[in-house]
């Protein structure tokens, strides 16, 4: 009796843990990293989701309306950080652009042609110079624009964006860090599914408010 007993329980347990596994749509280690120490959100309160790219990866150029979709019906607890990758001098360059059009203002008018340009027209626009051309046809002024390229407040930012990287162990990109506490990464549209899991899981676990 004693042994039948503890094949129920034991076969009631496995049961139960097949249940939970199957409730999880997306699994740890396999749809999404966890990152170990956590890192800090840039505003408290909220849900980060900050993405880190680079122009001219042509995976980043996929992952692009997928994110731009998103964004649209972004809920109004999460804040979405655009983090331009500055893992070595080229990439740099480009984080260096996208720092002083953000810092003018104008990101969201050139982010999208910028990405479509280099891909659709195969243009190399990786340095300051090209970079100061391409944003002055939509309407950037070219020395405002290279008077912050190298200023104090745009390597900060890249440094920023450097700590960032290594803490949370990126060596390429796309990659999508929801709340400095899971990385995702892909190119389809599974990387804002699993975002969206993410979110509603740190929602859930999130402190109430008493």
């Amino acid at each position: 009796m004693k042994r039948l007993a503890m094949s129920a329980a034991l076969l009631s347990l496995s049961a139960v843990s097949s249940i939970s596994m199957a409730a999880e749509p997306f699994i740890a280690g396999k749809d999404y990293t966890v990152l170990s120490p956590a890192g800090t959100v840039e505003k408290a309160g909220m849900i980060e989701v900050r993405e880190f790219f680079w122009y001219g990866c042509p995976h980043c150029y996929k992952l692009e309306p997928h994110i731009a979709g998103w964004l649209k019906t972004k809920p109004a607890d999460v804040n979405f950080v655009r983090t331009p990758a500055a893992l070595n001098p080229v990439w740099e360059q480009n984080a260096r652009g996208y720092y002083a059009v953000e810092l003018m203002g104008m990101t969201e008018k050139v982010h999208g042609a910028l990405f479509s340009t280099i891909h659709t027209q195969n243009q190399r626009i990786f340095d300051q110079t090209g970079l100061a051309s391409f944003y002055q046809k939509f309407g950037v002024d070219a020395n405002r624009f290279n008077s912050l390229f190298n200023s104090f407040a745009v390597t900060g930012k890249v440094a920023q964006s450097k700590s960032l990287a290594m803490k949370y162990k990126l060596e390429g990109v796309p990659a999508v860090v929801v709340n400095a506490k899971y990385v995702v990464k892909g190119e389809d549209a599974k990387v804002v599914q699993v975002v969206n899991y993410l979110i509603a899981k740190e929602r859930a676990s999130a402190p109430k408010a008493k």
